[in-house]
């Protein structure tokens, strides 16, 4: 949980999804098993690094979201980083708990989340 949690944020919603369906595994998850590990094995070296960087605070805050994309109940993923002079300090992927009608209607419920985690 501590690399997914914290040096590998990319995988947790993933291995939530794979993880669900353990109990009843079979080739779709196999192979979405393969897919992760083929993933791990083309980003070893990749990874949050917590370095001290020397120019000037500047916090940025990035927004990305699915529409629909989960076929089991039609919710979407939200997710966002914010980073402190090129370093991630806060970061969320999460499943959506209610569905949305339209991508606009799914934009601004990200972007409300967002501004009340900058505030």
């Amino acid at each position: 949980m501590y690399v997914i949690v914290c040096s590998r944020p990319n995988l947790a919603r993933v291995m939530s999804v794979v993880s669900k369906y353990m109990s009843n595994s079979g080739k779709n998850l196999w192979q979405a098993v393969k897919w992760i590990l083929r993933y791990l094995k083309g980003t070893r070296n990749l990874g949050i690094m917590f370095e001290r960087q020397y120019e000037e605070a500047c916090i940025t805050r990035f927004v990305d979201s699915d529409y629909a994309r989960d076929l089991d109940n039609r919710r979407f993923t939200t997710g966002y980083v914010f980073t402190c002079s090129g370093g991630p300090t806060c970061w969320r992927s999460m499943l959506q708990s209610v569905s949305a009608s339209s991508i606009m209607e799914v934009e601004y419920m990200i972007l409300m989340e967002v501004a009340k985690e900058a505030i």
